[in-house]
């Protein structure tokens, strides 16, 4: 029975083994929500998608990941929490139904609402935290996967969310390199995502990948997953490698975000263009009443520019090359 498939016909909670080869226990703990447990993990590893219900390559890779352990194929040493974050979206091919979920993460109700989206967070991050609790001294890794709406000129690229006191961990960096991952944002401050959650509120080490341009299910020939589909095999099959000599990936520091205040948003930027496009100093970025956003910072390039946001939410960041 292919998990995909019943998950996009509402399914997919059904009529699943309770272990898999191995004496792995498979637990379904919701809709799109899947713990596997072999008898003796080396470490826990959260590997979530779909919480844009567009983003169409990490969910095919994350199923196919998924079924190889239902199908006995892959036997894991890892335990493994899988999140299919957005169902309905998913099944409508659409971002959102009605707010981004990935600005809803570690918010009160108050700010939040009580819509579907603010009530799946509410849930991801529930069963996030209980996964994570029963982790003890073993490492938690948490990879959110994505991808964007508009093309790239890097096409792989992570954000490494806040890291509050702690150093932000090179040998991850190497890691996610070793993924394919060509470049990294290093964030200066909290943000409502799922990677920054876990990792504030779970103990992981979290982290958003974006892995190409949303495209509909069956039309992803154009991105190369393989690099991270072995290391997760290898993560799934209990392997934690070292990657300390692994070439670093690009660096870049958020410098700014563009927030939309108001209807009157502009954003100077043609549809077309591309995250890490690079701009102009002195360039008027975006304008918001008698409000204007002007490019200060040399080698600056702008990542997720979006008009279409609700108000007060994030158009845009600018980030600049940095080094650790």
């Amino acid at each position: 029975m292919n998990y995909l498939a019943q998950l996009l016909a509402g399914n997919a909670d059904q009529h699943w083994p309770a272990t898999v080869p191995g004496g792995t226990r498979v637990t379904m703990l919701g809709e799109g929500l899947i713990a596997i447990e072999p008898l003796t993990p080396v470490f826990d590893l959260f590997i979530s998608s779909g919480i844009h219900g567009n983003e169409t390559a990490p969910i095919e890779l994350a199923a196919k990941l998924l079924q190889a352990i239902l199908d006995g194929a892959l036997i894991p040493r890892a335990r493994v929490l899988f999140a299919f974050g957005n169902p309905e979206a998913i099944r409508r091919n659409e971002r959102y139904l009605d707010d981004d979920l990935n600005r809803l993460f570690g918010k009160p109700a108050a700010q939040t609402g009580e819509g579907p989206a603010a009530c799946r967070a509410r849930e991801l991050e529930a069963v996030a935290k209980a996964f994570f609790a029963q982790s003890g001294t073993r490492w938690k890794l948490h990879y959110d996967l994505h991808t964007a709406i508009r093309g790239s000129k890097i096409e792989k690229f992570a954000i490494y969310p806040f890291p509050h006191e702690q150093a932000f961990d090179t040998d991850e960096i190497a890691r996610l390199a070793a993924c394919g991952i060509e470049a990294v944002l290093l964030q200066p401050k909290p943000s409502p995502t799922f990677s920054y959650f876990t990792r504030q509120y779970c103990g992981a080490q979290g982290f958003t990948l974006e892995l190409g341009k949303a495209q509909p299910f069956g039309q992803n020939e154009g991105v190369n997953l393989d690099l991270l589909e072995a290391e997760l095999r290898r993560l799934l099959s209990g392997e934690r490698l070292d990657y300390s000599s692994q070439a670093q990936p690009a660096l870049y520091q958020v410098a700014r975000e563009v927030i939309k205040q108001t209807d009157a948003f502009v954003l100077n930027l043609d549809d077309a263009v591309e995250n890490f496009t690079e701009l102009a100093e002195g360039y008027v970025l975006a304008e918001d009443g008698d409000n204007r956003f002007i490019v200060e910072e040399p080698g600056a390039r702008i990542v997720f520019p979006n008009r279409k946001v609700k108000n007060g939410l994030r158009a845009g960041l600018l980030v600049v090359p940095t080094a650790l």
